[in-house]
């Protein structure tokens, strides 16, 4: 699950990020709010972690400006001020929850996988599409109760469609999701991986369904008519 984090204090930053890799977390840090616009507008995250208080455009801003973009990821506000004024605030204007800082890293944990599970409309830690399941803590796919072994990036590329399935995700988004910002990698590389998960799922309940000029979606096979 990719995350990216909006934090001005470069030294927290650095701490919270090596702390949310160890949870398997895939992190990216920037330090302000245009820069935080302009990497949302290159790249696509699982979740945004946003702090208020940022040089430039503040947090508000940022969160205000996704919005009337109609960007729906999630976004958690994690903030030293806690007051309930700015928590109310942050809410109507789009936030999906908020931490206050100091936080207990397991508190901040928890309420990262339930809003990414929420957003992929599952409540429990696994995700399923037909016989086809993700375990968010472990970060494992199983199917049909089997463990599915995958590649780094055919895993980010399965993740990002059952985090959204039903909903359709165009090759350029994929793209961003699963390689590196600045890379190449064109959209038939993203060809190459959804030819490779379409082997490895073949039988499955759990199909890879292309919608031509637009992109893909995972749906239910039972469902796709």
């Amino acid at each position: 699950m990719k995350l990216l984090l909006v934090e001005d204090n470069e030294e927290f930053a650095h701490w919270l990020s090596k702390a949310l890799r160890t949870e398997r977390f895939e992190v990216e840090c920037v330090y302000d709010g245009s820069t935080a616009i302009s990497r949302l507008e290159q790249s696509q995250y699982d979740l945004l972690l946003l702090d208020l208080r940022l040089p430039g455009m503040d947090g508000r801003n940022v969160l205000r400006s996704i919005r009337r973009r109609r960007n729906d990821m999630p976004v958690l506000v994690v903030t030293a001020n806690a007051s309930i004024d700015v928590k109310v605030d942050c809410l109507d204007i789009g936030a999906d929850d908020y931490v206050g800082k100091p936080f207990e890293m397991r508190e901040l944990v928890a309420r990262i996988k339930v809003l990414i599970r929420r957003h992929g409309r599952s409540s429990q830690s696994v995700v399923q599409c037909a016989d086809l399941q993700f375990d968010l803590d472990i970060q494992q796919f199983r199917l049909d109760g089997r463990l599915l072994e995958l590649t780094q990036r055919e895993h980010r590329v399965l993740e990002s469609l059952i985090l959204r399935q039903g909903k359709t995700i165009t090759k350029a988004q994929l793209i961003a999701q699963v390689f590196e910002l600045g890379s190449e990698a064109g959209e038939n590389a993203i060809e190459t991986y959804i030819y490779r998960l379409r082997r490895k799922l073949a039988g499955a309940q759990a199909r890879i369904l292309t919608l031509r000029g637009i992109g893909y979606v995972l749906r239910d096979a039972a469902n796709s008519t």
